[in-house]
């Protein structure tokens, strides 16, 4: 089973929320100063059920990620978890592309990775929670979405039985292969990598396809982020004195009138 896994590279969400920052353009977050960002956490589930899946069946993983150079980062720790092979889509032109522009992009990174029976994205990018992309990459692939993923129950030669998370519960559904799945973190726990892995990563080779190798035009990005302040409500608790029940409701009285409440 050849599988594509989309990773992306975000911000530790972990950060606190006064360090999150947006870039000069308002189109996308960017890493505080000294705090180095990280594979998204569907991704990582993601990824991690790709290589269950290869080492159950056979096949390989190619992961794919749009972003600048540093994102290789990222590839590099998904080639350490276990990944044959990783792809970065980086280019200048591509800086501030949209969701539609995003899976158009990386639609046309999985073409040109070679046959694949399956694509595993997370099922949202921590940093924004669009959870948009995915039904994009799966609109120019012509491919059947299910999202979020909580469980692959079967495997057969061309189709997958699996749980989506609903509202009020699960729906178990079959799936034609070539399918998109959207992971949701109940999937899995993401394993970490060995030494051996660690330094497979180190060797890798991870080639970056820009404009011309995937000759697409894109339309103008029609996406703008804005940080919002919300306010925290705090309360307090006060004791009332009194030795017995009476003692402390004619306090509670007292205090209330006080207040101007009764």
């Amino acid at each position: 089973m050849n599988i594509v896994v989309t990773v992306k590279q975000v911000a530790d969400p972990n950060i606190p929320p006064s360090h999150i920052q947006l870039d000069a353009d308002a189109k996308r977050i960017i890493s505080p100063f000294g705090i180095a960002p990280v594979m998204n956490g569907y991704d990582a589930n993601a990824l991690e059920e790709a290589l269950r899946l290869r080492d159950a069946h056979g096949g390989k993983v190619t992961v794919i990620s749009l972003g600048e150079e540093t994102g290789r980062d990222t590839l590099k720790r998904a080639v350490s978890m276990g990944a044959n092979t990783a792809v970065l889509l980086s280019d200048p032109a591509w800086l501030h592309a949209d969701s539609a522009s995003i899976g158009q992009l990386i639609a046309a990174g999985i073409r040109k990775s070679g046959p694949f029976d399956l694509v595993l994205c997370g099922r949202q990018a921590s940093d924004t929670d669009g959870g948009q992309v995915l039904h994009w990459i799966a609109h120019h692939l012509d491919l059947a979405v299910v999202t979020p993923v909580t469980k692959i129950e079967a495997v057969e030669a061309d189709a997958l039985t699996v749980h989506r998370l609903t509202d009020d519960g699960a729906q178990r559904i079959t799936v034609r292969l070539p399918a998109l799945l959207g992971v949701s973190s109940e999937m899995n726990e993401p394993r970490l990598p060995s030494m051996r892995g660690l330094m497979s990563a180190g060797r890798a080779m991870i080639p970056a396809w820009k404009k011309n190798d995937l000759a697409i035009e894109l339309s103008a990005p029609r996406v703008a982020l804005r940080k919002l302040a919300i306010q925290i409500r705090t309360s307090k608790a006060e004791m009332i004195p009194g030795s017995t029940g009476a003692e402390q409701g004619a306090a509670l009285a007292d205090k209330l009138r006080e207040q101007g409440l009764i």
